[in-house]
């Protein structure tokens, strides 16, 4: 089965990350119907919204022209790359407050990181030199 699966896919363009994207806001779109019981005509919206998007996901997973759902990709990639960046640094920096101390200059404000459990220590920004105590 998994061989047929993989002669089928050959040649399409299949999962991306603005694939990934698109079927998450197919699902919360799906979701949000579901509050809306009834034959509401804000749950059909919703609804409608939803198995178009997944539709729209599917045709560009199973398409053969690499190179347009290549450049879609790209498009979405340059147009979320601050939001991209951003979050990974926040990811970033609450992985290190496990190991780290994580402290600002009182002169230039610069961020200085500081191992946990040395005790009381001084410590010297590298960018103004300002020196200062603080508990790690």
């Amino acid at each position: 089965m998994r061989d047929k699966f993989n002669k089928f896919m050959q040649g399409r363009y299949g999962v991306d990350a603005f694939a990934r994207f698109t079927m998450g806001v197919a699902l919360v779109a799906i979701i949000i119907s579901i509050f809306f019981p009834g034959g509401n005509r804000i749950g059909a919206l919703f609804d409608t919204i939803g198995l178009l998007v997944l539709l729209y996901t599917y045709y560009r997973m199973l398409s053969r022209d690499i190179q347009k759902r290549y450049a879609e990709n790209e498009k979405y990639l340059a147009a979320t790359a601050k939001f991209r960046q951003r979050f990974n640094r926040e990811k970033n920096m609450m992985n290190q407050k496990k190991t780290h101390h994580i402290y600002s200059c009182p002169g230039c404000g610069q961020k200085i990181r500081i191992p946990k459990g040395k005790g009381k220590i001084e410590i010297e920004c590298p960018k103004c030199h300002t020196k200062f105590v603080k508990r790690s």
